[in-house]
């Protein structure tokens, strides 16, 4: 494969022309984004936001309690106060429910969004006054961004002049193949979500990046599915079309199927080199294909046998284990089989008796499936057994079956003390009676047909379903005397993983491949480091399977798929014999195979015959990794990019298809196919349970980003291939768990949810409405960039690079970047995606908007030219750290604010994609700074609890000017605060920072006042502690009833020490130590630390108010 550079520049790079500029701000949008703090991310408004998604846990649960503590307050007030309030929360609800209305009627308002941007050109910002740029509208902020980006090659890989790897190293990922059965789910979302969260941060990292797409052909899946669509639609099978015809339909399925694939990988914004898009079927992969067979082949790692399979008598087709579902009967169930009106009796254990030949005795025996009995050849007894000594070496009669003798054999396998102690054996359909036939010269009787008839070896109901026989066989047994009794059965059912069929065990010859040696291989390289699995639940159940591994069945009886690329010979004047491996051989194509026979068969005359199965899917998809590079050939790309990084996919196709992966690129490539195996967890619905188009919770990743009508997801399912009564069933779900449909939310929502949802332990539960809020948060980093653009000069130029701020809330905010940058990265190679979402949130939403944004406000107003230049240079870089700190998350909305952003001097970086992500930078590590600042917030946090706590609305609201914060001569309001500092830093730091104080403290503080720290502690006061440096007072004696106050902390006492109890409890369970991950126990152990902390402050709060009582 030919190897192709990406167009853009260089990662860092400083050079090249400046592209369209940003269209500029007016003042007047400039005005209302600096003076609109409700919508516009300001202070601590920002970060209570109706609806918002909950904040990422922080030192501030203290706060949180006591936020909880006013609801309660309210209701332990004055009957007179209630009575007030009572009246007026109906209208307070009114103005809410208008309020919402509005907004929605405004947005319903918006006319769809028409991008005038020529396809493939950059997008055409337009003015942020534009209806559709007020707010964050996904639909406009992701138009046009991926054609240019495609356009402009950003996705593919970029080497050194020398076609080497970049000296940041490589990045390499080959795509899990979709399979064409059908459109993507959320599964699909969620490991796409992730893989291109980890190709564009390496990718702003530095290194030569790839990501592989492609898709599967999926071989019985895609069959089945056009197979049931074409049944539905036509009424005909594929046998009334023929092989040809049939195929050429799948090929149709295919394109159709492929191309909406794609589209939908698009439209989720991922960052793929389609110049490299492969098919499992298309030239290069089928070559591969080939190659392998043949290698094995010839060595004898593929072979052919004669043994029992898995056998789908719907998809008349041999299936592994692992395509099989083993459904629990806890006793007599009826079952649903497809191609049967009337539900079937499993769960059973039938009792019946054979004669003994010659004789009047009779030899019970026992079986679950009954209509076997066609096939008996034998039966075994215990050699031990008293019962039957007599009987070994005779012969029982078969009563349907004329003229069948079957012997009686005596075997340690038997358990004499189960059942009977007398085993009927049937070495045709059963695999332990296949060993015991092997050992004891037994006939093999296959009693079926390819499609689940009773053949010819079944006498009278030849041509008979077979499980009609199951009940004719009871009747006629019933009539013979030979039936004894039904008892209900403990037993396991296999079904056909995509018919639901009953498996039936079926002797047929199949291709094999040999797989102990190749898995002591893959297991070595887990276990020497050259591949990593995580988590490790997953590394532990790959040695599982490994451990247990079988021979591959690798043959299907399928049509659409790789042919076998093997040739029977079948010799002029002798007998063939398909199990005679010596007459197979195996070609890239017929005029290979017929060479390497000719020379096999030297003056012989034969015809080549090409085996009608196909392979399994699971061998080419087995390939993918280095056959999506150009193996077998010699390619740039190989050497260059092979092994590739980390292949991330469910944990459910563990062995399936990762392990195979491993094993083959060993064997082929002599070394490992990835470095890495990341395991994601499966997506469930938000009840938890699994998704099922039957179940209706089946979300289409494109409905979650455009939105979808309730009527319109009921049409979706009518079209499919549903039964009609799963149709219903569907609906009814639908109807309660989407009434209004699916709202739009759009792909960076959808990418961050699936990022934020992603631990190391547990599914993924999803839920629309966490959707949702984590759109909500994308509109406040939409709000917050329109403030940082409405604060810049118009003849604003950012500094060359990042400088260290001016004023201690810049130094702060800087330090917290640098913090940000050092931790998300961290979490980012670890795989800690839920941990790199929560790092970003918190960076962006409590440390950017609720505290910076709010304070630079005060600072660019009240502040010298010096230290207003300075926030505003500060602005524009924590913004730009933020946008790219995201990015990977969420590209199409940082890409469209980037874009909007002034340029630094001298870098032309065309895309936010392609600048550098945010790394740690000891300059802007400034702990110093940040315990100062800490101090200033924790302060305010201080005063915002205790008014939301104790102040009354009523009071004064007057706000005196900064020069008189520091008066101690004047009178105390009641709305004023007093701070006391502990030591003379804390004091001098208070003293420095007052106004930032009373800022973040919210507009109910209408003063503060600073006590030193041997100043006596303030009469009528509570206090709220900031951890050892200060302490937070408000007047409140005479203002709350302190014995209610009293009453109330001790209930919220006692409830705490209730849920510490529990949680010990919980901790102490031995079974909880041993099952739960040790994640989770982390988390549960923090749970207990804040609950104890909880319970402090109750005490703490207690003793306050029994203090003031005395005072």
């Amino acid at each position: 494969m030919a190897t192709d550079s990406g167009r853009g520049n260089p990662i860092g790079a400083t050079e090249g022309l400046k592209e369209q500029a940003p269209p500029a701000v007016s003042n007047e949008t400039k005005a209302q984004v600096a003076s609109t703090d409700a919508t516009h991310a300001a202070g601590q408004d920002a970060g209570a936001t109706t609806g918002a998604p909950p904040k990422v846990k922080t030192e501030k649960e203290l706060e949180k309690e006591r936020k909880k503590a006013e609801k309660d307050a309210k209701f332990k007030a004055k009957l007179a106060e209630k009575a007030a309030k009572a009246a007026a929360a109906p209208a307070a609800s009114k103005n809410k429910e208008k309020k919402a209305k509005a907004e929605k009627k405004e947005e319903e308002a918006i006319p769809e969004y028409v991008e005038d941007t020529p396809k493939g050109e950059k997008k055409r910002l337009k003015p942020l006054e534009d209806p559709h740029f007020k707010a964050y509208h996904p639909e406009a902020v992701e138009s046009a961004w991926y054609d240019w980006w495609e356009q402009e090659g950003f996705f593919k890989p970029e080497f050194t002049a020398d076609g080497k790897v970049k000296p940041a190293g490589k990045f390499v990922i080959a795509h899990p193949p979709p399979n064409v059965t059908g459109a993507l789910h959320l599964g699909h979302a969620l490991g796409d979500s992730l893989q291109d969260i980890m190709i564009r941060w390496n990718r702003m990292l530095g290194k030569t990046t790839l990501w592989i797409p492609g898709c599967d052909h999926a071989g019985i899946s895609t069959q089945s599915v056009v197979e049931n669509m074409l049944w539905r639609r036509e009424g005909k099978t594929r046998h009334d079309l023929g092989r040809e015809d049939f195929v050429d339909k799948v090929w149709t399925w295919k394109g159709e199927y492929h191309d909406k694939i794609n589209a939908a990988l698009r439209k989720m914004g991922g960052s793929f080199d389609w110049s490299r898009e492969a098919f499992t079927m298309d030239a290069n992969l089928s070559a591969a294909v080939a190659e392998t067979f043949v290698r094995l082949f010839e060595e004898g790692t593929i072979y052919r046998a004669n043994r029992l399979v898995n056998w789908s008598s719907r998809l008349t087709t041999a299936l592994s284990n692992l395509e099989v579902i083993n459904k629990e009967l806890t006793g007599r169930t009826l079952l649903e089989v497809p191609g049967y009106e009337k539900k079937i009796e499993f769960g059973v254990l039938i009792h019946f008796k054979y004669q003994i030949e010659g004789t009047d005795e009779y030899l019970e025996v026992a079986t679950t499936r009954i209509e076997t009995m066609l096939g008996d050849s034998g039966i075994a007894v215990h050699p031990d057994d008293p019962r039957y000594t007599h009987l070994v070496g005779k012969k029982a009669v078969h009563p349907i079956i004329e003229g069948r003798l079957m012997p009686i054999v005596a075997d340690t396998y038997v358990d004499k003390e189960f059942g009977t102690g007398a085993v009927k054996l049937t070495p045709a359909h059963d695999p332990n009676d296949f060993n015991l036939g092997q050992k004891h010269g037994l006939e093999f009787i296959n009693i079926l047909t390819d499609d689940g008839n009773i053949n010819e070896n079944g006498g009278k109901y030849q041509g008979q379903k077979r499980f009609d026989v199951r009940y004719a066989i009871q009747e006629e047994l019933k009539q013979l005397g030979l039936y004894v009794d039904k008892k209900d059965n403990a037993m396991t059912i296999p079904l056909c993983e995509r018919s639901k069929d009953v498996i039936e065990p079926l002797l047929k010859p199949q291709w094999y491949m040999s797989m102990r040696s190749m898995a002591d291989d893959a297991v070595a390289a887990v276990k020497d480091g050259r591949i990593k699995i995580k988590p490790e639940s997953s590394e532990r159940s790959f040695y599982a399977w490994m451990a247990n591994i079988n021979d591959w069945c690798i043959s299907r009886q399928l049509w659409w798929g790789h042919r076998c690329p093997v040739y029977l010979a079948k010799v002029e004047g002798e007998k063939s014999d398909s199990l005679d491996n010596k007459r197979w051989f195996a070609g890239k194509n017929r005029e290979e195979a017929e060479a390497k026979a000719k020379a096999a068969l030297p003056g012989k005359t034969f015809t080549l015959e090409q085996d009608e199965d196909v392979l399994d899917t699971w061998f080419s998809s087995g390939l993918w990794p280095f056959s999506t590079l150009g193996w077998p050939n010699k390619t740039q790309d190989l050497q260059e990019l092979y092994p590739t990084s980390v292949l991330e996919t469910g944990w459910d196709i563990l062995f399936f298809w990762i392990a195979r992966m491993v094993m083959l690129g060993i064997k082929l490539t002599g070394q490992v196919p990835f470095t890495e195996v990341y395991c994601h967890s499966l997506v469930r619905d938000s009840e938890g349970r699994k998704m099922s188009k039957s179940l209706g919770n089946v979300i289409d990743p494109l409905d979650a980003i455009a939105g979808i009508k309730l009527e319109d997801l009921h049409a979706k399912l009518r079209t499919g291939n549903l039964h009609p009564s799963e149709v219903a069933k569907a609906e009814k779900y639908q109807k309660v768990a989407f009434p209004d449909g699916l709202p739009r939310n759009g792909a960076d929502s959808l990418r961050f949810t699936m990022a934020a949802l992603t631990s190391t332990s547990g599914d993924v539960n999803f839920d629309v409405k966490v959707m949702t809020g984590w759109r909500k948060f994308c509109n406040k980093i939409w709000q917050a960039s329109k403030y940082v653009l409405g604060n810049l000069p118009a003849d604003f130029v950012p500094a060359k690079e990042a400088t260290v701020g001016v004023t201690l809330a810049e130094k702060w905010i800087l330090h917290k970047l640098n913090n940000a940058a050092k931790e998300i990265n961290t979490a980012l190679a670890a795989r800690d995606f839920q941990q790199a979402t929560g790092i970003v949130y918190q960076y962006i939403l409590n440390f950017l908007c609720d505290v910076y944004i709010e304070n630079s406000k005060s600072i660019i107003r009240d502040g010298t030219p010096e230290e207003a230049a300075s926030a505003v240079q500060t602005l524009y870089t924590v913004l730009e750290g933020a946008l790219t700190m995201i990015h990977p998350f969420t590209p199409f909305l940082t890409e469209e604010l980037w874009q909007r952003l002034p340029r630094r001097p001298e870098d032309k970086t065309r895309s936010i994609m392609l600048a550098s992500y945010p790394v740690y930078d000891a300059k802007f590590d400034d702990p110093k700074s940040e315990a100062a600042y800490e101090l200033v917030l924790g302060c305010s946090r201080g005063a915002r609890s205790l008014m939301s706590e104790y102040a009354q609305k009523e009071e004064s609201k007057s706000k005196p000017p900064v020069s008189m914060l520091r008066c101690r001569s004047r009178p105390l309001t009641r709305t004023e605060v007093i701070i006391q500092s502990h030591d003379a830093t804390s004091h001098q730091t208070i003293n420095d920072q007052v106004a930032s104080i009373k800022t973040l403290s919210g507009k109910g503080v209408t003063g503060i006042d600073i006590i030193a720290s041997d100043a006596a502690r303030p009469a009528g006061c509570v206090a709220f502690p900031v951890a050892s440096s200060a302490s937070v007072y408000l007047h409140v004696k005479g203002r709350v009833d302190l014995d209610a106050e009293v009453e109330k902390a001790k209930k919220r006492l006692d409830k705490a020490r209730a849920n510490i109890d529990k949680q010990h409890k919980v901790l102490n369970d031995p079974i909880y130590k041993e099952k739960v991950a040790e994640a989770v126990q982390k988390l549960d152990k923090q749970k207990l630390v804040d609950l104890e902390s909880e319970a402090r402050s109750f005490e703490d709060t207690i003793k306050q108010f029994e203090q003031l009582k005395l005072e």
